[in-house]
């Protein structure tokens, strides 16, 4: 191997990244900063609960079902309330909303000038089985005037009012992917010094890819539309493949190309995957990295929210895969 490969730099740290590009947001104060040091801490916790998770009985259902009616893995127990411990002791937000939670989770501090949405631990079933698995985050400005009371429009933002959107992917190793408008970067975890750092610099998507990502088992219930785009894909001869974990499939793509499909079903006639904690954070890096995102017929970026758990069908990933996609609706 040569000299010059054995010493590669090292990247970016985290903390230094993000100071030093703190002007690429326009509301820059430090606090945006600080939020997104907390929720990576929080990362680096959910990490290490994760990876012992076999060896302290933390694995599998923990017997109750979130709002959506979905049995509740402990890991996703665990991870919500970790999040929400360390987004509340903050001082950056004023309120969070959570897939694990039913209402909005009011955190006593009127000034705040942030709101988070957080799917805390996605695709946690997978965990029994040692598959990737992910935190999907959105964060808000607020609309209510400093000090003030929250109000239901401070939290049902459309994804466009989105300042920043991220996920950590828990897989072979642990990566932060974040997005503050001005393009996608990953981090990667070293465990032994316990920081992340830059490993993935402005992230582009290829325009075109030869992956789709779908439940195939549904296809008797998908709608005619969808079938006809997946006999498109097979006669291309396009890889399908499918983890079951949201993250690890679009982070897939995203590095070599796919597209991510969770349509409309017969079980699920407005789709599974929720806007406010999926939808809207990787629709926003995707169109960061040079990607799409629809429902098959609007941008997702631009679907007004109705109420916090609302499900929307989701295409997301290499722009002319999506535009194909759309083509067939």
């Amino acid at each position: 191997m040569e000299e010059s490969r054995i010493a590669l730099p090292i990247g970016s740290p985290l903390d230094r990244f993000i100071k030093n590009n703190q002007d690429d947001f326009k509301f820059a104060t430090g606090e945006l900063s600080q939020l997104l040091r907390d929720i990576a801490l929080s990362g680096k916790v959910v990490n290490r609960e994760i990876n012992k998770a076999g060896l302290m009985n933390i694995a599998g259902a923990i017997g109750t079902q979130n709002v959506q009616g979905e049995d509740q893995q402990k890991l996703d127990v665990l991870a919500n309330i970790r999040f929400i411990r360390a987004l509340t002791k903050g001082g950056e937000v004023c309120a969070i909303i959570s897939e694990e939670e039913d209402e909005i989770i009011e955190v006593g501090n009127d000034t705040g000038r942030y709101v988070v949405a957080i799917d805390p631990l996605d695709g946690s079933s997978n965990i029994d089985v040692n598959v990737s698995i992910g935190t999907i985050f959105s964060i808000f400005r607020r609309k209510s005037p400093l000090g003030a009371p929250i109000e239901e429009r401070d939290v049902l933002q459309k994804g466009t009012e989105q300042v920043a959107a991220g996920y950590v992917l828990y897989g072979s190793s642990t990566m932060l992917v974040y997005t503050t408008g001005a393009g996608v970067y990953g981090f990667t975890y070293e465990p032994s010094l316990g920081e992340y750092f830059l490993s993935h610099n402005k992230m582009m998507i290829p325009e075109d890819g030869k992956i789709y990502s779908i439940n195939e088992g549904s296809y008797n219930s998908f709608e005619d539309s969808v079938k006809n785009y997946l006999d498109y894909c097979r006669e291309q001869n396009y890889s399908g493949r499918y983890i079951g974990s949201l993250v690890s499939d679009f982070h897939r793509n995203l590095l070599k190309g796919g597209i991510y499909i969770y349509p409309r079903t017969a079980k699920a006639p407005n789709g599974k995957l929720r806007l406010m904690y999926e939808c809207n954070a990787l629709a926003f890096i995707a169109e960061q990295a040079g990607g799409m995102a629809t429902d098959g017929e609007r941008r997702i970026l631009e679907i007004e929210p109705t109420e916090l758990h609302q499900r929307v069908p989701y295409f997301v990933g290499s722009k002319n895969m999506v535009e194909k996609a759309a083509s067939y609706f």
